[in-house]
């Protein structure tokens, strides 16, 4: 159904619902369509801290399968994936911008600020 709540995914429970809803995700239907990688850069620029677990966690449910099942090749790959995740975010922030201003201009949704110019 398409109104399954994020939590209707296995591995994911009601932290993770108000994490992805925070993140403007609100049903599994939603997470499954953004997908892993950008559903968890979303979590990022909301505030989330980064979590490798949590986010091998992520991967595996939206596969349907235990969250402990993420091992050897497939959890090196998943690292790299992580990493640049992570690394895709960095400068996002804008100096005197809170969280949600700076994921919105990203997203651009609001204007970029421009540096100030020396006089």
């Amino acid at each position: 159904m398409s109104s399954d709540p994020v939590s209707s995914i296995p591995n994911l429970g009601p932290a993770s619902e108000l994490a992805f809803a925070k993140a403007g995700i609100h049903t599994a239907a939603e997470l499954r369509a953004i997908g892993a990688d950008d559903a968890y850069r979303r979590l990022l620029l909301s505030g989330s801290a980064p979590h490798f677990i949590g986010y091998y966690v992520l991967v595996m449910g939206l596969q349907g399968r235990p969250w402990n099942d993420c091992k050897g090749a497939e959890q090196i790959a998943l690292r790299k994936r992580f990493d640049a995740i992570k690394s895709s975010i960095i400068g996002t922030k804008e100096k005197g911008r809170s969280d949600l201003e700076a994921a919105l201009s990203f997203f651009g949704v609001v204007e970029r600020r421009e540096p100030p110019q020396a006089p």
